[in-house]
C-alpha cells in the first residue's frame, strides 16, 4: 500500500514529559507535517519580562501521516519518546481530525494572536452555536461555531475531545452561516 496523499490523516498524539517539541523536531527532519498549538507567555527573568512562544498544552502534537507510518514511528524506539494516540472512545480507535477542521484550527491557533482564546474541551459545549464560515479578514475560510466568549463574538474551531480555539473578535459582516 503506497503512502499517497489520500491515506494521510491528522492524528492527535500524546507524548510524555513535555517532549512535544522534540517530537516535532524529529517530524520536521523527516518532512512530516505536524502542528503544535503555541502561544506567547511572559516570564520574569532576573529583572526583565521575557516573552516566549510555548506550547498551549504540553504533550500534544497533531501529526499528518498514514496509519502505517504513524505506527512505525510509534514503534521506533530510537526516538526515545513514548507516543500514544489520543483515542476516540466510542469507536475505540485513534482520533482522526478531518483535514478541513484541522486546517481551520491551524489557521486560528497558528496566528499566535494574543486575542486567541484556548478552551478546554470539557468546558465547551459546542451544541449551542451555529456552524459558520469566516468570509474575510485574517481568518477567511475558517469554519467553526459562532459563540460569545468574554462578551465578544468569536468563531470556535474544536478538535473534539482534545481542545478548541476561539478567534479574536470577528465582525458579523465577515461571518456566514453554513449548513
Amino acid at each position: 500500500m503506497g503512502s499517497n496523499e489520500t491515506d494521510l490523516k491528522w492524528f492527535a498524539i500524546r507524548v510524555t514529559y513535555s517532549r512535544e517539541m522534540a517530537l516535532k523536531g524529529y517530524l520536521d527532519q523527516c518532512g512530516i507535517e505536524s502542528f503544535i498549538p503555541m502561544q506567547y507567555k511572559e516570564f520574569i527573568k532576573g529583572e526583565r519580562k521575557v516573552r516566549k512562544l510555548v506550547p498551549v498544552i504540553h504533550n500534544l502534537v497533531f501529526v499528518r501521516l498514514n496509519r502505517e507510518k504513524m505506527d512505525e514511528i510509534k514503534a521506533d524506539i530510537s526516538l526515545k519518546i513514548p507516543i500514544r494516540y489520543i483515542m476516540n472512545r466510542e469507536r475505540r480507535e485513534p482520533l482522526v481530525v478531518p483535514d478541513r477542521q484541522m486546517y481551520s484550527f491551524i489557521a486560528v491557533a497558528g496566528a499566535y494572536n494574543e486575542q486567541v482564546v484556548y478552551l478546554d474541551s470539557n468546558v465547551l459545549s459546542l451544541r449551542e452555536g451555529d456552524r459558520v464560515r469566516i468570509t474575510g479578514g485574517v481568518f477567511a475560510g475558517v469554519e467553526g461555531v459562532f459563540l460569545r466568549i468574554k462578551g465578544d463574538r468569536r468563531v470556535v474551531v474544536s478538535i473534539e475531545g482534545v481542545m478548541a480555539v476561539a478567534t479574536a473578535f470577528v465582525h458579523p459582516s465577515l461571518i456566514e452561516r453554513v449548513s
